[in-house]
């Protein structure tokens, strides 16, 4: 049992750090995992929910037709996400923003604190979007990529490009941003 809580805690460790800037608030909130199925292998450190998987930890919301994580010697987590498509949605800390993403299949990996999204991937936040075949994210650095290669398919794009929306922020939205001083001009007949 204590084996299960243990790979219990590796799939709230996975899914808490994928998120980008994610609430900070989200690590310390319980994980709430329903599925219609779930096999644990303690031996191999494997646990995998099958049907309808809903897992929550504060405003992480993960949805998924299978969820399959694994903890290594080391103690790291490997999760993989997949559904048609799998899902999630966290709120971006300090600021009224979300981040929504979807692929065919989802995997974070916790030794690296990476996350990929493959086949149909779709990533937003705010009004912002980007989508290709393959979208992958370093949480340390905070980079990422998007592809739209052969080597991933299905292609939701049928030219195989990769499509971004990037909308205009607001002066006041950019940090640094120079203040705009608008004044009235002076009545008329007065001195300068």
């Amino acid at each position: 049992m204590r084996a299960a809580r243990r790979l219990l805690l590796a799939v709230l460790l996975a899914v808490s750090a994928a998120g980008a800037q994610a609430e900070r608030g989200d690590r310390d909130k319980p994980v709430n995992i329903e599925s219609d199925r779930m096999t644990a292998d303690d031996a191999k450190q494997v646990a995998v929910f099958d049907g309808r998987v809903v897992l929550t930890q504060g405003t992480f919301q993960l949805r998924a037709d299978r969820l399959t994580v694994r903890q290594d010697k080391d103690g790291f987590s490997f999760a993989v996400a997949e559904g048609k498509p799998a899902t999630f949605r966290q709120k971006r800390d300090g600021v009224d923003e979300w981040v929504d993403g979807e692929a065919l299949r989802i995997e974070y990996d916790g030794k690296k604190e990476f996350i990929e999204l493959f086949d149909r991937a779709r990533l937003t936040r705010d009004k912002d979007e980007v989508r290709g075949n393959y979208i992958s994210y370093d949480s340390r650095t905070e980079f990422f990529t998007v592809q739209n290669s052969k080597e991933f398919k299905p292609s939701p794009a049928k030219d195989g490009r990769v499509r971004a929306v990037i909308q205009p922020k607001k002066s006041e939205d950019k940090p640094g941003a120079p203040v705009e001083l608008r004044t009235s001009p002076p009545p008329e007949g007065a001195r300068r």
